[in-house]
């Protein structure tokens, strides 16, 4: 049985809202599935991602092909970092303890950007927002 990694859409029109499931790569996109993983919401800036890393890691292990916005989200969360690490421990190139130090600097890391971006899109949003108590300057047709 192909098995997949993949999206599952909820949320009305306009406002979509994913499941992360292991599904069987023959039912339909909302239908039945094996295992949810976690959620994903496009809709905030940045991103909303939830995954569980080890449910993900261990699927990824028994040979489940994420698609490929999936394989983007697994990613982004270092999933996939993780498992080319530990495959370095199988290959005896590095032991445990080194990997998990590599990936807990690459974690720390990148938690700082993704707190950067959402400082940064916050001082945006605010910034567009216009100033309360001032009327916006109004034009006059006749350029007068």
């Amino acid at each position: 049985m192909p098995v997949k990694i993949r999206l599952q859409r909820h949320g009305s029109k306009k406002r979509p809202f994913y499941f992360i499931v292991v599904a069987d790569a023959r039912s339909p996109r909302d239908g039945k599935f094996i295992q949810k993983l976690g959620t994903y919401n496009p809709l905030t800036v940045p991103a909303t991602i939830q995954v569980d890393r080890q449910k993900a890691l261990e699927w990824l292990h028994k040979g489940a092909q994420p698609t490929d916005t999936v394989r983007r989200i697994l990613s982004f969360k270092g999933v996939l970092y993780l498992k080319h690490l530990l495959r370095g421990v199988d290959l005896g190139l590095f032991d445990q303890a080194t990997a998990m130090d590599k990936f807990t600097k690459w974690s720390s890391e990148h938690d700082a950007q993704i707190k950067k971006r959402q400082d940064e899109a916050h001082r945006n949003k605010r910034a567009r927002r216009p100033m309360p108590g001032r009327r916006p300057e109004r034009r006059s047709e006749n350029g007068g």
